[in-house]
């Protein structure tokens, strides 16, 4: 058995085209120097994650030219506009041959949740059946480790803007619980005001 099989992989997506904020696709937002999507990417790493899936759809030619996306699988989902479940299952396709046991699920829009979240809910981690989600004040949010033994569910139910919300809710009773609170901010950049969360 080789270590990648001990490995949570992390799928970050990454796709929306920034409706609300004029229609600037959030992964090319600025945080910390970088391209949004390239930090939270490296925050993933940094979190313990690897191999690190991207899913890009709006400019996504502009985001590979932009972002450094070194060492990362980098997917594109044509069907972007659809909605976030749509980036889940191309990013959930783009994992089935990585032997990996889980996922963690990030969004690219929520540059207040880091490494220190993302290494919680991996430490969550227990075998291909694991649901593992952060918590902030006892609210189920992001990031969502997902079990591979799931993957297909999700997939089959991802639609819209809901991404695994439908099968996550259908599995309540699994889910873990993993209170992040203290070490993370889970707020989302989708409008102009949004824009002074990022630094």
């Amino acid at each position: 058995m080789t270590d990648t099989h001990h490995r949570i992989a992390g799928l970050l997506l990454a796709a929306g085209g920034g409706r609300r904020l004029g229609g600037r696709p959030k992964a090319l937002l600025t945080h910390r120097g970088r391209p949004l999507v390239q930090y939270a990417a490296g925050e993933l790493r940094a979190g313990g994650c690897g191999p690190v899936h991207v899913v890009l759809g709006a400019g996504a030619h502009d985001v590979r030219e932009r972002a450094a996306l070194d060492g990362c699988v980098v997917v594109e989902n044509p069907d972007w506009a659809e909605g976030m479940g749509s980036s889940l299952r191309v990013g959930l396709e783009s994992l089935a041959a990585a032997g990996v046991p889980a996922v963690l699920v990030a969004l690219v829009d929520q540059p207040g949740i880091g490494a220190a979240a993302v290494a919680r809910v991996v430490a969550g981690f227990r075998d291909e059946s694991s649901l593992v989600s952060a918590a902030y004040d006892g609210v189920r949010g992001h990031p969502v480790l997902l079990g591979a033994r799931h993957w297909a569910g999700i997939t089959a139910s991802a639609a819209g803007d809901r991404g695994a919300r439908a099968y996550l809710r259908a599995h309540a009773e699994a889910i873990t619980l993993v209170e992040c609170g203290d070490v993370a901010e889970p707020y989302d950049i989708d409008t102009e005001a949004d824009l002074i969360h990022l630094e």
